[in-house]
């Protein structure tokens, strides 16, 4: 497909100062990267500006740090890398400022450099232009490649554009390939399965999926928002009252439109989130006081299965348990293998519904693991993209 915004291949790149907007969000345990996923997905990206004798710069935010936090510094990002690229990759003492800028001048032809948290600086997230200024001053080319990231209008991801010629990384590109298979033309029946525990980050995106999808299969810890809409008393299990009109909205919606709305006929109950505690299964309406909803139940799961053998299209975002905490991973781990087992195109959101996959061994060609939940919601739903208008210019 073509593509509305320039594309990384069609660069002249060969020796020049290139600034990359890479998602390095990464998990840290004991001062090194505890899951270096998002860094591998980069990798073709940066190893294609190596290859085209361009000095590297990579920069990305880590965490939600206020101001300078030593423990969420990029350093240990920076050495994984070096370990994957199998060559050194140099640290920046900062993001912007002289030191940096001397760092740069400093490399030659195919060396990498890793810049410090993009967020030390408040004025990344407000989106300022002079900050966006001295970001881009020591660099020539502006890449595009932090696809979770291009649902914020922050510094690196929008003002930047207006500073650098810019264009789009190949990660970008992979991802927008896929993507937009779930919102021109995608082939039905189309099936939507919803979970997680932050209604306040998924009830807004289904409004707009309504109109490509037919049936939305949801579970995980949002489920009980809908659910309480239905008198059904759903113990300590969560729920986010500030957002319980707009589920009944939006089930409301979708029976107008003619889209089918699917919750769970049984749950997993505990009395206690923790791992291996005492667990049951209960069916919706029987849940005790003092007990929450942890995971999907078997009668769901098998419900939920048969309905996705059927699909043609199917867009998946959150886990339908507390997949942290074995077993109440059960529901999601039999989800993604029945994800696995159908001959529908799946876009996955990230994040642990993408993690499943993994834990279950399980590599299927017909599943694209997207690397930005949020984003890819977003743009499934039909919103617009910030850092994604910004590359296609005025």
């Amino acid at each position: 497909m073509a593509l509305p915004f320039p594309c990384l291949q069609d660069q002249q790149i060969d020796g020049r100062r290139v600034l990359v907007r890479v998602d390095f969000n990464v998990p840290l345990k004991d001062g090194a990267v505890f899951d270096d996923g998002r860094i591998r997905s980069a990798l073709p990206t940066i190893q294609h500006l190596i290859e085209k004798n361009a000095i590297v710069a990579l920069a990305s935010h880590l965490g939600r740090p206020k101001g300078v936090d030593e423990s969420l510094r990029l350093k240990p990002v920076a050495e994984r890398l070096g370990e994957l690229l199998g060559k050194p990759v140099h640290s920046a003492s900062g993001c912007i400022g002289a030191e940096v800028e001397d760092q740069v001048a400093g490399l030659s032809a195919g060396d990498v450099i890793v810049l410090d948290n993009l967020r030390f600086h408040e004025a990344e997230k407000k989106n300022d232009p002079e900050f966006a200024k001295a970001l881009a001053k020591p660099f020539e080319l502006f890449v595009q490649d932090a696809f979770g990231s291009l649902h914020r209008a922050h510094a690196s991801t929008d003002a930047i554009t207006r500073e650098l010629p810019s264009c789009a990384g190949l990660l970008v590109q992979k991802e927008m390939e896929s993507l937009s298979r779930l919102v021109e033309a995608p082939e039905h029946p189309y099936k939507v399965i919803i979970g997680g525990k932050k209604a306040q980050e998924k009830i807004g995106g289904l409004f707009g999926l309504l109109n490509h999808a037919d049936e939305f299969l949801i579970g995980g810890g949002i489920s009980y928002t809908f659910l309480v809409n239905k008198r059904i008393s759903v113990g300590n299990s969560i729920v986010a009252e500030e957002w319980r009109d707009e589920a009944k909205r939006f089930v409301e919606e979708a029976y107008h439109k003619g889209a089918s709305v699917i919750l769970p006929k049984d749950v997993q109950i505990t009395q206690e989130l923790k791992e291996n505690p005492e667990s049951v299964i209960a069916l919706i309406n029987k849940i005790p006081d003092g007990w929450e909803g942890v995971d999907i139940g078997p009668e769901t799961t098998k419900d939920f299965r048969r309905r996705l053998k059927e699909a043609k299209t199917i867009f998946w975002a959150g886990p339908l348990g507390a997949f942290e905490f074995p077993p109440f991973n059960t529901g999601t781990l039999e989800i993604a293998k029945a994800v696995a087992e159908s001959d529908a195109f799946v876009v996955v959101g990230g994040g642990e519904s993408g993690a499943a996959f993994a834990q279950a061994g399980l590599s299927p060609d017909n599943v694209f693991v997207s690397t930005g939940g949020g984003a890819a919601l977003e743009y499934a739903s039909g919103k617009t993209l910030p850092g994604l208008e910004a590359l296609k210019g005025e």
